[in-house]
């Protein structure tokens, strides 16, 4: 895990006011979770494979890409971050390490670093090279570390793929927050961008976005997840 020196930012998205946000010191692993370590995790508590999760915890997708309960296929994806997991899932994977979901504050505090810099998100090259991530196909099936290692010394925060936060639903996109009067849930990545004025706007919003359409027991193949934890 590496280190997160506690500090403050103003989110660029999704805030309620602009006033900075604190955010204590903390950990959060270098890289996403991988199906070799979830697949550890699935051996030890079996009620989260792929033929016994309950329903209300993950939906009909929850590890499709695997070819069985305790197999994921191909030895090379050993180290391919592990995706199609709920919420429900990765909280609990979590825990099961003595850890937990990161916030999402925390997760876009440790993600506006570039290579050098805490805050990079003014950076024109920094944003470009997240847009043009977005618009990459099937990201999830590279290693992980793979992407630039940022100052913090984590990687894959952009490039590989989505993650869940412990708070992914804590901030929702409604009509008024796109500066209109009508609220329309099924446009939200596209009537939402409208008001996007420059690229870190339309970078951040697309996450916020992303997160505002999850529900806890979705999972998609390009979601993952990776842990954090508290300093004692």
């Amino acid at each position: 895990m590496a280190s997160i020196k506690g500090g403050s930012f103003v989110p660029l998205y999704g805030a309620t006011s602009e006033k900075p946000v604190n955010i204590p010191s903390f950990t959060i692993d270098v890289y996403p979770v991988t199906n070799i370590q979830f697949l550890a995790f699935i051996k030890k508590y079996p009620e989260y494979s792929r033929s016994k999760i309950k329903g209300i915890f993950a939906d009909k997708s929850y590890l499709a890409q695997w070819t069985s309960d305790f197999d994921y296929g191909l030895k090379n994806l050993n180290n391919v971050p592990v995706t199609n997991v709920s919420w429900f899932a990765a909280k609990k994977y979590c825990e099961c390490q003595g850890k937990r979901l990161p916030t999402m504050d925390e997760w876009e505090y440790v993600a506006m670093a570039d290579e050098k810099r805490i805050d990079a998100r003014s950076k024109k090259e920094f944003n470009k090279y997240i847009l043009s991530w977005y618009e990459k196909p099937k990201t999830y099936l590279n290693p992980v570390g793979q992407t630039f290692r940022n100052y913090w010394g984590v990687y894959d925060m952009h490039g590989l793929v989505w993650e869940w936060t412990g708070d992914f639903n804590s901030i929702f996109l409604s009509g008024e927050s796109r500066k209109d009067k009508a609220t329309d849930k099924n446009l939200f990545c596209g009537s939402g961008s409208v008001n996007a004025t420059d690229l870190m706007d339309y970078a951040a919003f697309m996450r916020y976005a992303f997160r505002s359409s999850l529900k806890a027991n979705y999972t998609t193949k390009n979601l993952g997840f990776r842990c954090a934890k508290d300093l004692k």
